[in-house]
């Protein structure tokens, strides 16, 4: 496994694959990310992601069916793997404790 350090958009984008399960295919990563993030998201920079996540081992790929509606190209699904639940469940458990330490008072708007 590649180095194990996990940056921002390798979270948003492997908290998407986790979110969309059995239907984790870059443009829908990329749709969902946008829809969540309303920020927009270049097709290019998710497939890099892609790419460095399962260099990592954090996402295996597999290829589906040809279709007739993609002209017979196949589409690459991505799928979380134990290594991927691992690193999310330890980044969500230090946010979290960033989080309990703030004051309460640093987040009352006033």
């Amino acid at each position: 496994m590649k180095g194990t350090n996990l940056g921002e958009f390798e979270e948003v984008v492997l908290l998407t694959i986790a979110t969309l399960m059995s239907e984790a295919y870059s443009v829908a990563i990329c749709d969902e990310i946008e829809r969540i993030t309303e920020r927009q998201v270049k097709l290019g920079v998710v497939h890099s992601v892609l790419n460095r996540l399962e260099e990592k081992g954090f996402v295996t790929s597999h290829l589906g069916e040809a279709t007739k509606t993609r002209g017979g190209r196949r589409k690459r699904f991505f799928e979380v793997t134990h290594a991927g639940k691992a690193t999310l469940q330890k980044v969500k458990s230090q946010r979290d404790e960033l989080w309990s330490l703030i004051p309460e008072f640093n987040l009352k708007m006033i």
